[in-house]
């Protein structure tokens, strides 16, 4: 590949959006939170009340879409039909939403399109769960990052305590969505042959992002 491509997959709650941002930031390159992309999916999906598991209901949909990204300032923000939704698309259930229909092949495609251009066009980090495995197989740099569940969990508590949901769901949840996301049969969560594994239950961010950082160099 021409341009310098970055992938960074791995579970919920990793820590792949911190890191991926840092990692652009460092590296001065264009951050592409793909979760972010089927998360406005399902935002959309939820707003207009869209059955899509209704083919005929979703097709349409997806045709209609409009889903960006655009820097205000250091940060990339998540539009649709030029309305920023970032503030929406974080929430506990839109996050499950967005697990169940990433699997859908009709999603993949849709959102397929845009994440090509984007490398086509700057030097990207992509976070994602099948960045380096089904969307760029090709790319020079690969990541798999991950953490004992039960940390990334903490993690996730940690972030959305003031939504009130108890650590014992948030745990559980983040059990499903593992197993749903390993094991489904469109472009499933797994590491890449030639993706790098980084363990960050014992690191903090700086260190992973110095750690990914190094071997960039050598790689």
């Amino acid at each position: 590949m021409d341009r310098r491509i970055i992938t960074i997959d791995g579970p919920a709650g990793a820590g792949k959006t911190t890191v991926s941002k840092a990692l652009a930031r460092e590296l001065g390159c264009v951050y592409v939170d793909t979760g972010a992309l089927y998360r406005g999916v399902a935002f959309e999906i939820q707003r207009r009340q869209i059955n899509w598991k209704d083919s005929s209901r979703l097709e349409p949909f997806l045709d209609c879409l409009d889903l960006d990204f655009v820097m205000e300032g250091r940060e990339p923000v998540l539009t649709s039909s030029g309305r920023d939704i970032s503030a929406y698309i974080r929430t506990h259930d839109i996050s499950m939403l967005a697990s169940a229909t990433s699997a859908v092949p009709q999603v993949r495609k849709a959102l397929l399109g845009i994440q090509k251009s984007i490398a086509g066009e700057r030097d990207a980090v992509f976070e994602g769960r099948d960045m380096g495995t089904a969307v760029f197989p090709d790319a020079p740099y690969k990541f798999f990052l991950t953490a004992d569940v039960n940390v990334r969990a903490r993690r996730r508590f940690e972030e959305s305590s003031a939504s009130g949901i108890p650590f014992e769901k948030i745990l559980k949840d983040m059990v499903k969505r593992d197993a749903d996301d390993t094991q489904r049969t469109v472009s499933p969560l797994k590491q890449a042959p030639d993706a790098i594994l980084i363990d960050a239950t014992a690191l903090d961010i700086s260190q992973v992002v110095e750690k990914m950082k190094s071997m960039i160099k050598v790689l």
